[in-house]
């Protein structure tokens, strides 16, 4: 059983969250939701993220927003995720954070900066895992969630550029699969979903693909990540100016890297990656983060 509860924490933390504007609504990585802590066992994660951008696209339009001393956009994330296994086969999930974003870029007088902090998006959830991998003698069968989520808004400025989400209640359902074939500790995973946001906003679909490998303790990640609002609209403005809603239309595709380690205690230390390569109305992100993953119970 140790063995087990090693391998799906060593699975479950890959590399980073799906994205909108900047970076939000974090959620586990690699579609590693799909492995679920054993009943009545808590996973207690604490996290930080820090992105960075100096270029965005205005629609199409690729541009530079680099103001005095090569100043862009920051923003740093400090969150915990909390998961408890129900029973056999279903888990919840909430997690909490702490937000605040940073620019000088379009700002009055051009170069001051202007700023917002503020709580999180609070996102939280229900999975079933349908199918596990690990405990049956077909060797076609893949690992197999579902996710009935749901998200509620946080107390950032809701229009301040690039917010941190749509300062909306939404609900988010998903599926989660992952497959090992080939040598050992070698797979891959994918996820699809969609958020519907209830109180303004657009549609967010979205989905992933990757793979993953794990030896000794240490698992190695990489994938590709996509995210496409249904509507919206472009992001206005020229130069120093801008001029952004809570109805942007934006479209993210991002490659993402992930470094873990498991020790012997089933505790999960990871460093993860990422940077987008395609974009519209979005930044031009690179993403870093650092987390651990502690397990209680039994």
């Amino acid at each position: 059983m140790r063995k087990i509860i090693a391998l799906c924490i060593g699975l479950s933390f890959g590399t980073l969250p799906f994205v909108r504007a900047s970076d939000n609504l974090p959620a586990k990585p690699f579609a590693q939701a799909v492995w679920l802590p054993e009943a009545k066992q808590w996973w207690v994660t604490p996290w930080y993220e820090y992105t960075e951008f100096e270029r965005i696209w205005r629609g199409d339009r690729k541009e530079n927003i680099i103001q005095g001393g090569g100043h862009g956009f920051d923003q740093n994330n400090g969150m915990v995720l909390l998961e408890y296994g129900i029973k056999q086969n279903w888990a919840a999930d909430l997690l909490l954070g702490y937000t605040s974003l940073a620019t000088r870029s379009f700002s009055t007088p051009p170069g001051s900066v202007i700023s917002t902090s503020g709580l999180m998006d609070v996102t939280f959830g229900l999975r079933w895992q349908v199918l596990n991998e690990t405990n049956t003698e077909s060797k076609f069968t893949p690992t197999l969630t579902v996710r009935a989520g749901g998200i509620y808004r946080g107390t950032y400025q809701r229009d301040f550029p690039f917010a941190p989400g749509s300062g909306s209640v939404g609900v988010e359902p998903s599926v989660l699969l992952s497959k090992s074939f080939g040598w050992e500790g070698f797979g891959m995973y994918g996820n699809l979903g969609y958020r519907d946001f209830r109180s303004g906003g657009n549609g967010d679909a979205f989905g992933s693909v990757g793979f993953f490998q794990n030896y000794k303790g240490l698992n190695f990640d990489a994938g590709y990540r996509h995210q496409q609002n249904t509507g919206g609209e472009d992001i206005g403005g020229s130069g120093n100016t801008i001029v952004y809603s809570t109805n942007i239309k934006e479209f993210n595709q991002l490659y993402e890297l992930g470094i873990g380690y498991t020790d012997r205690k089933a505790r999960h230390f990871q460093f993860y990656l990422a940077q987008n390569f395609n974009g519209k109305n979005t930044g031009d992100k690179t993403i870093y983060g650092i987390y651990v993953t502690l397990p209680f119970g039994p």
